[in-house]
């Protein structure tokens, strides 16, 4: 069974930085990947990033393109997403989640870390 959890959210003026991380367990192999996921109130669930564990690929929705980077430590079963530059529109609940690679669904998720940013 597949298991997350997030950690590192946390109270930050705009312009600041978080970051986030996400102890991954349970694979059989590398071929899946880990993505985060942001939901603000009142909103639907986003996908923020997500990174390819056997080849590093990654993806950024647009609007924090620039401003965070996710990274992963193979060795540690760790993902991160580091935070820049943050803004309110940017507070949410974040979620870490994982797949298969050809996978279409996340399919595994962790319970979710709180980062609000004050202006």
């Amino acid at each position: 069974e597949v298991q997350l959890v997030e950690s590192g959210g946390g109270l930050v003026q705009a312009g600041g930085s978080l970051r986030l991380s996400c102890v991954a367990s349970g694979f059989t192999n590398d071929d899946y990947a880990i993505g985060w996921f942001r939901q603000a109130p009142g909103k639907e669930r986003e996908k923020v990033s997500c990174i390819s564990i056997s080849d590093g690929s990654t993806y950024y929705e647009d609007s924090v393109k620039g401003r965070f980077t996710i990274s992963s430590d193979n060795a540690k079963n760790m993902v991160y997403l580091e935070m820049n530059s943050l803004k309110p529109e940017d507070t949410a609940v974040y979620y870490c989640t994982a797949k298969p690679r050809i996978s279409i669904r996340w399919t595994s998720w962790g319970q979710g870390t709180q980062v609000t940013v004050s202006s």
